[in-house]
């Protein structure tokens, strides 16, 4: 059985170049070379260390054009606003107050405490929040909005609320059943634990310890990305992902972190109903 699993799925790939449901994923790794990081540049003044001559000869003095400044001092980034103008992206406070108003729950009660994130904890899975249009009328100084999108696996639903920065209220609010946005890293996180917790993730740690020695036990010792599995795409679907589309599903695609590739494409994490499945 070891051997079929192996052959299957305990795959150490060494190309740099993966296919997640017909796409074609390449990374590349540029690391800065050390050479020369201790040197100052030729030619400069920050490269005059020692004392100079002055122009009369006598050792130890200035140069006549002064001392050799200092190494340059790199000024510090400016603080980023509680609030954007305009059309500027959402500062980081701005993202936090909209998320916090769309989890907030309203006044007539709607299963809140109901909802699931991807690992089957409370509350809904955060997808995606980003600056709402200005609405007609309002391009010159209107309120500033922004649209958050979650995701509850309780009922399958994506949830996306408006929500008025200015007024601190959600606008607008509604959900949808049967579309999946693209995967969240936290989502690809969740599914990479259920992977590890599978019996089918026999492989991936049978490889993870060919290629380094160590036992795999957690998604931080990997490298991984991924997306939504969609089942249109796929010339045969097993019986048991049928559901995916009204399910959310992934694939994962994952490496050695500064190492080899291991194949995962082979199998596919039912979120939803936190399975995970053989294709191919």
């Amino acid at each position: 059985m070891y051997d079929i699993v192996r052959r299957h799925l305990g795959k150490v790939v060494a190309g740099a170049a993966m296919a997640v449901t017909g796409t074609a994923v390449a990374v590349a790794v540029t690391l800065p070379g050390s050479a020369g990081a201790d040197e100052a540049p030729r030619g400069t003044a920050a490269s005059r260390t020692g004392p100079a001559a002055a122009d009369d000869g006598t050792p130890g003095r200035p140069a006549a054009d002064g001392p050799a400044p200092g190494p340059a001092a790199q000024a510090a980034a400016p603080p980023e606003g509680a609030r954007g103008v305009g059309t500027d992206p959402l500062t980081d406070d701005e993202l936090k107050r909209a998320e916090a108003l769309a989890l907030t729950p309203p006044a007539a009660p709607d299963r809140q405490g109901a909802r699931r994130n991807a690992d089957g904890g409370r509350g809904p899975q955060r997808l995606a929040t980003e600056l709402a249009d200005p609405r007609p009328g309002e391009e010159d100084g209107g309120p500033r909005r922004a649209v958050v999108r979650l995701y509850d696996y309780a009922r399958d639903e994506l949830v996306t609320r408006t929500v008025n920065l200015d007024t601190g209220t959600v606008e607008e609010s509604g959900a949808q059943r049967g579309v999946q946005p693209s995967a969240h890293p936290e989502e690809l996180r969740a599914a990479l634990r259920l992977v590890l917790g599978s019996p089918l993730g026999d492989g991936v740690r049978a490889d993870y310890r060919d290629a380094t020695g160590k036992a795999l036990t957690s998604p931080d010792q990997l490298w991984f990305n991924g997306d939504v599995y969609r089942t249109y795409r796929e010339k045969d679907v097993p019986p048991r992902l049928a559901k995916c589309g009204e399910h959310r599903c992934v694939r994962l695609v994952t490496k050695v972190l500064n190492g080899p590739w291991i194949d995962t494409r082979g199998l596919v994490v039912d979120l939803s109903a936190r399975t995970v499945t053989r294709v191919g």
